[in-house]
């Protein structure tokens, strides 16, 4: 070392010892000041389920954190629960909370100067907010999942917290009656985990082991078991090898990286709150992913998993019988995933599947085989036409038809729908539009679950679309189509429908109209007026002056 590099060191030094006298207060020692500073970001709450128990894994990770020669550092970061504020005015908050994550972790770890990032989550937004953060900030990180749900049960069935949603819309079409309804609600959650079915939080899961930030099989583990703990510990050790080693989140959210989250999505049959997501994380790590993009994955990637909300099975089910990594050695013998991909371990993807069966665990039908699966090809679909000129997302698993056309019902908010769903006054044939529910109208693009599950429950699933600026719970299934772009608030065309203007879906052909000539929209969008804003003050008026389209991501640092 030259005597001016070594006088700088000297002076660095000196410098940094108010630094060093703070950290000796919250227990550092003479030999930590030499190791590397790894964040530890905590989701936990008791708020949610799905958040209950993190401090566990958390409190775990730290300790491997340690043992493996690097000093811990814990915070915590928030959370709010889409189950519990779904159907509420507060449901609007929850894709906002994606960007606070994202922004309260990339706050912390710049402002600490932190070598690494361990994050334990466990709900819809805790993924893709600390995904969004690992690849602003670029340095070595590492997703723990806090694991799913175990299934209720109720007379030899298994349970999510849909049935709980659905068993309203059965109860007000006089299916049920108030004892089930009951019944239902009592044992539809038994205990900590993330919504059981392969609903957004076990979705996101899947998309981060994907990706590579999580380590492999930890996606689908139950929140409950000891397994989750000592994967927790694993990934802290993971972590650490790659600071040493400097494996950092963009070398690994390449685009193939992309391209094989939405593969493993597809195969799934995943939330449409995975394109929404991806795309947010995209941008964040700077890879081109578009709209269209998705549509060419589906094409070549068929639903392998029978699992709910359509299908027969919850994600405990998917554990059992391979999980994310099974899925992803099938597609990956059928040349439909780039085994060439990083992963935090240092190994590729096709290394990580090495020792994986190329064909599904036989006596079981969870993992389809690729020769019979439950769809040829993806359930998300991208639709454009006049009424959605950037894009919107159709979910078709679970449906006996993927066109449709009849006359809109509209509406300008969920409760409004919902109102009318459960009074009676939707019926078959219709076209439900919910409309002033999107990023910018809402604010904060709700999640239709309640009314979408009330068509279920009411039987309607089958002879009923919805379309919306809004978006839609892992939980949804039927005819629906979410994310339409522009939106309302913004003079998007769904903006500009009348009650009983025809309505044409096709997700075969990509394809959502609105049967009204040019001439008539023209007229009516010299007639329209923006609405007023709901909010004027606070963290949704924020939000609303800031947020992308949802083609975009519903980003917020455009």
């Amino acid at each position: 070392m030259t005597e001016a590099r070594r006088s700088a060191a000297i002076t660095q030094g000196i410098a940094r010892t108010p630094n060093r006298a703070m950290l000796r207060a919250v227990g550092f020692t003479d030999q930590d000041f030499s190791r590397p500073i790894v964040a530890v970001a905590s989701a936990h709450s008791t708020l949610t389920p799905c958040n209950a128990g993190l401090d566990r894994l958390a409190n775990r990770a730290a300790e491997a954190v340690r043992a493996a020669g690097a000093v811990p550092q814990l915070f915590g970061t928030i959370t709010v629960s889409d189950g519990i504020s779904m159907g509420t005015e507060g449901m609007k908050y929850s894709l906002v909370s994606r960007e606070v994550i994202a922004d309260s972790i990339e706050t912390v770890c710049q402002a600490q100067q932190v070598d690494g990032l361990l994050a334990v989550g466990g709900c819809d937004k805790n993924m893709p907010g600390a995904l969004i953060a690992m690849a602003r900030m670029n340095i070595p990180a590492v997703f723990v999942y806090g694991g799913t749900i175990k299934p209720g049960r109720l007379n030899g069935r298994d349970l999510t917290v849909v049935s709980a949603f659905e068993a309203v819309g059965e109860y007000s079409a006089g299916r049920i009656g108030q004892a089930e309804l009951l019944d239902v609600e009592r044992h539809a959650c038994p205990g900590a985990g993330a919504c059981g079915g392969m609903f957004t939080a076990n979705t996101m899961s899947a998309v981060i082991e994907a990706m590579g930030l999580g380590l492999p099989g930890s996606a689908t583990v139950a929140a409950e078991d000891p397994e989750a703990a000592e994967g927790a510990a694993r990934a802290a050790a993971v972590l650490v090898s790659a600071i040493e080693q400097g494996r950092r989140p963009r070398d690994l959210l390449t685009r193939h990286a992309f391209e094989n989250a939405i593969a493993v999505v597809m195969a799934l049959g995943g939330s449409t709150n995975a394109v929404l997501h991806l795309l947010a994380v995209a941008h964040a790590a700077r890879v081109p992913l578009a709209l269209d993009d998705f549509n060419a994955v589906r094409a070549r990637v068929p639903v392998l998993c029978d699992l709910k909300p359509s299908g027969r099975y919850v994600t405990t089910d998917l554990h059992r019988a391979g999980g994310v990594p099974q899925v992803m050695k099938v597609l990956l013998a059928h040349g439909v995933l780039h085994g060439s991909a990083m992963t935090i371990t240092g190994q590729t993807v096709a290394e990580t599947l090495r020792d994986v069966p190329t064909e599904p665990l036989r006596g079981q039908d969870v993992i389809r085989r690729w020769t019979s699966p439950v769809h040829a090809s993806g359930h998300l679909a991208v639709l454009r036409g006049n009424l959605a000129p950037e894009g919107a997302v159709a979910k078709i698993t679970g449906v006996k038809a993927t066109r449709f056309s009849g006359p809109a019902r509209v509406f300008d908010s969920e409760e409004e729908c919902l109102a009318a769903i459960i009074g009676g006054r939707v019926r078959p044939g219709d076209v439900v539009v919910i409309r002033y529910e999107g990023p910018r109208g809402g604010p904060g693009m709700r999640e239709m679950l309640s009314p979408t599950s009330a068509i279920v429950g009411a039987g309607l699933g089958d002879s009923v679309a919805l379309i919306t600026d809004g978006r839609f719970s892992g939980g949804t299934h039927g005819l629906v189509v979410g994310h339409v772009a522009p939106e309302a608030a913004v003079g998007g065309v769904i903006g500009l429908v009348v009650e009983g203007d025809t309505i044409s879906i096709d997700s075969d052909r990509h394809e959502l109209d609105l049967k009204v000539s040019d001439a008539e929209l023209a007229h009516r969008r010299r007639a329209w007026v923006a609405p007023e804003p709901r909010y004027t003050s606070g963290v949704l008026h924020k939000y609303r002056k800031l947020v992308a389209s949802a083609s975009l991501g519903a980003v917020t640092d455009l």
